[in-house]
């Protein structure tokens, strides 16, 4: 700012008193003329002293007579306003040594100098400045300055909270001591380098508070230089809530919530990534798809929380089977992947590497659980897919491996098979089987085929309605090849019900004609037909429908369909059973036939199974076996049938010891409706043959 002139002024007083001063004087002295202005129209920003000191103030006690006063007037003050004058604000250096003049009035000699810009810009400076503390005291995040040693020069209380000191504690902390993420020498050069290199940056580190805990920060630092002096400027954030849900989201993005291992969305990078090193490191690479044994009955036997247990330790158990680097992961249900890496080049011996961890796998999971005060013993069936420079996509090797762990759960369970070639041309005729199944119903390629049923005069007393699907391309489909698959799919239920309605339609039929109106129709109910929740409601409206006799259809259950849930079971049945319906148990004695289940289902027929007959007459123990459910029918007032019977032996066997109806090629295999009437028309000529 450019210097004005210094003018010249003079103070004047008179004394009259020693303490007191009765007249004040300024003299103004510009170009030569005189200017007296009169005490009055003074106006100073220190008035309180100058009043004090001026014109005195008997509470301020005795003064020396002149020269105190005038001393106590040695420093700066700056003149607000002299009326009648152009020096509006002047800087006025008071100094002493002056004579008096001749009309013994002693003088005050001052000079001042214009500085309205100066105190303008002086005024805008220490305004900017209150606002910039302000904004740095009430600054949420913490605001920290740093010299070029890293030792903290200025804090706000935010920082202070932040980090759990006092501002009195703050004033003598080094950067060392609470940042967690860089050693002490690496921190300096890097306050060194911002500086150096006049630069600026946001990044993330780890502060250690006062109490030692860490907490992820946020940092924005930038050069700064004040009066020649180099600082850091630093504004921190407290960022570890907001890392705790990013972590926790990718953690449900990517881990699964029960077992905390990979997801399959993270299996399926993995795997990637594997076959990508595989192929790279030329060494072949290997998935392990496991699969629990029986998982579903311990579910559904105790409880889901239980299961969960279960699954939580094998995983753990997992973890701690493979090497560093593989990858251990939750496919779903009850179902686990392991990714191995890093086998050798040559196959057979990767081969044998692989073989060895899932043996090591087995054998653990093999070790009996403790879940939740139970022992529970448990066992994995293991399908194995060897990868390298495979053609093939990430899904492809996977259900690969779920082919192969496919094959060792038909080996029996507990088992270990390695993906041969041969096993996907099962698995592709078994997918088309499936499509083409889905097909049949709508286009009417299911039949009913029946089963003559006699009593022991070979008089027909009923049939079994079995089913058969013609394709046009396939020919008859055995129920062998089509009914496992169609429990497996589901497709089992709009099917079963077609087995139903169709049965029931027949029965409507037959009631009007005097030579089967008094047959009664056997049909099979497959376990996930019967434990559907709706399954009595579809009985009761097919027969509605229908409109037929209840007491002339005969549903068949095996007994590990009803023991996998006896009270669900003896529900159903005895709502069934109220409205007339009669029930056989099918296969009786290959199960866990007892006595104190027995007796309490509200069965009217027990059906020996054709692998006891089959033997009856050679073996022993199944003439035995007969012999005893025979007894023990007639016990609880039962019905009894014989499937299978195929020879005049057997029947003879069964007859004399007391079996009472008969089913089997004997009598006649299963054929289409239109045969079956016309077996029934030709009926007395084909008994006489056994008489």
């Amino acid at each position: 700012m450019e210097r004005v002139p210094a003018r010249l002024f003079t103070f004047d007083f008179k004394m009259e008193a020693v303490k007191l001063i009765t007249a004040l004087h300024l003299t103004y002295i510009e170009a030569g003329r005189r200017l007296d202005i009169p005490p009055e129209s003074i106006r100073l920003w220190h008035q309180q002293f100058l009043s004090n000191t001026l014109l005195g103030d008997p509470g301020i006690g005795e003064l020396a007579p002149d020269q105190q006063r005038i001393e106590q007037l040695e420093r700066e003050l700056t003149i607000a306003k002299l009326e009648r004058d152009t020096l509006k604000n002047a800087v006025v250096h008071y100094f002493t040594g002056q004579s008096v003049d001749a009309d013994g009035k002693r003088i005050l000699t001052g000079m001042g100098v214009d500085i309205v810009e100066y105190q303008r810009l002086q005024r805008a400076t220490e305004a900017l400045l209150r606002r910039n503390q302000t904004l740095m005291r009430t600054a949420i995040d913490g605001i920290h300055i740093l010299d070029i040693q890293g030792n903290l020069v200025e804090v706000n209380d935010s920082f202070c909270q932040m980090l759990g000191y006092t501002r009195e504690e703050a004033a003598s902390l080094n950067v060392t001591d609470w940042d967690a993420q860089y050693p002490a020498g690496e921190l300096r050069n890097r306050i060194e380098d911002f500086i150096r290199n006049n630069s600026s940056d946001t990044f993330e580190t780890i502060h250690r508070r006062k109490d030692g805990t860490l907490i992820n920060i946020e940092i924005s630092c930038s050069a700064m230089e004040i009066d020649g002096q180099h600082y850091l400027f630093n504004l921190g954030r407290d960022i570890t809530k907001r890392k705790q849900a990013e972590s926790e989201i990718h953690s449900l993005a990517f881990y699964d919530a029960l077992t905390r291992l990979p997801n399959r969305r993270l299996l399926m990078d993995r795997l990637h990534q594997a076959m990508v090193s595989g192929t790279r490191n030329e060494q072949y690479g290997a998935i392990l798809f496991l699969d629990l044994d029986n998982f579903k009955t311990l579910n559904d036997t105790k409880g889901h929380d239980i299961g969960d247990l279960l699954l939580i330790a094998v995983a753990q158990r997992l973890q701690g089977c493979v090497r560093e680097g593989d990858t251990v992961a939750r496919f779903g249900g009850d179902e686990f992947v392991l990714i191995l890496e890093g086998l050798s080049s040559k196959q057979d011996e990767a081969a044998a590497q692989a073989e060895m961890i899932a043996e090591k796998v087995r054998a653990a999971l093999n070790q009996s659980y403790k879940l939740d005060g139970m022992q529970h013993h448990s066992s994995t069936s293991i399908g194995i897919n060897l990868f390298l420079d495979h053609p093939g996509t990430v899904d492809e090797l996977f259900k690969q491996a779920d082919v192969a762990m496919y094959q060792a759960k038909q080996a029996g369970r507990n088992a270990i098979r390695f993906f041969d070639p041969a096993m996907q041309a099962v698995l592709d005729a078994r997918s088309e089987l499936e499509e083409a199944l889905r097909g049949a119903i709508s286009k009417q390629q299911l039949r009913l085929h029946y089963q003559i049923q006699v009593d022991a005069a070979l008089q027909p007393i009923g049939a079994e309605a079995l089913l058969r699907w013609e394709h046009p391309d396939l020919g008859m489909v055995s129920p062998a090849q089509f009914i496992e698959l169609a429990e497996e799919t589901g497709l089992i239920l709009p099917i079963g019900l077609w087995v139903l309605e169709t049965a029931c339609a027949q029965l409507r039929l037959w009631q009007s004609d005097p030579l089967f109106r008094e047959l009664d129709v056997s049909v099979n109910v497959s376990a996930r037909q019967f434990r559907h929740e709706d399954f009595v409601a579809q009985v009761e409206d097919v027969l509605d429908k229908s409109g037929i006799d209840p007491s002339r259809l005969k549903l068949e259950l095996t007994e590990s369909l009803i023991l996998n849930n006896v009270e669900d079971s003896i529900s159903k049945m005895h709502q069934l059973k109220s409205i007339g319906v009669d029930f056989s148990m099918d296969d009786f004695g290959t199960g866990y036939s007892s006595l104190s289940y027995l007796k309490r289902l509200p069965l009217d027929q027990i059906k020996i199974d054709q692998s006891f007959v089959r033997d009856i007459s050679t073996d022993p123990s199944d003439a035995a076996i007969v012999q005893t459910i025979i007894a023990m029918a007639e016990t609880l007032g039962l019905k009894v049938i014989a499937e299978g019977v195929e020879t005049e032996a057997q029947r003879e066997f069964l007859e004399l010891r007391g079996c009472p109806a008969f089913q089997g090629h004997l009598f006649g295999e299963a054929i289409p409706v239109e045969q079956f009437e016309a077996l029934l028309d030709r009926w007395e000529e084909r008994r006489a043959v056994f008489l």
